[in-house]
């Protein structure tokens, strides 16, 4: 893969930071996840013109796009559930956040339960989460 320009790299740079402040999510610990993630989100947006997860694969990334936006960051699954399977947007210990995902998700069978640690940030910012898992406590 050749490398994001610099225009496409600044641009996801600004929007991860922002999309963090929004939805009170945290980077990874490791920052070369992160910056893996943004790397691929920019080499996307040169490739393709659109911020496409670089965590899934598409026999055609343009036709993808044609399909819906489904994948193009920030993704449906992160709109609906807070949960980022690329873990771009995690909980400050680097899990990504499964409250809101339903029991039978991929992602709440892999990391199980992993609490929002701020569910009032992301209905303040406009996030319409389903799901939202009722406190057992």
């Amino acid at each position: 893969m050749d490398q994001p320009s610099e225009k496409s790299l600044k641009r996801m740079r600004t929007y991860v930071q922002k999309y963090w402040e929004k939805t009170g999510t945290s980077p990874h610990p490791d920052r070369e996840v992160t910056e893996a993630v943004v790397m691929g989100l920019a080499a996307n947006i040169d490739e393709v013109g659109r911020p496409l997860c670089p965590c899934n694969f598409y026999p055609d990334k343009r036709a993808e796009l044609e399909r819906s936006r489904e994948w193009v960051c920030a993704c449906d699954e992160m709109k609906q559930w807070k949960y980022c399977h690329c873990l771009l947007f995690v909980a400050p210990e680097g899990s990504p956040i499964t409250e809101y995902l339903p029991e039978d998700h991929e992602g709440r069978q892999i990391y199980g339960l992993v609490k929002d640690p701020t569910p009032d940030k992301a209905a303040r910012h406009g996030l319409r989460l389903r799901g939202k898992v009722k406190n057992k406590e």
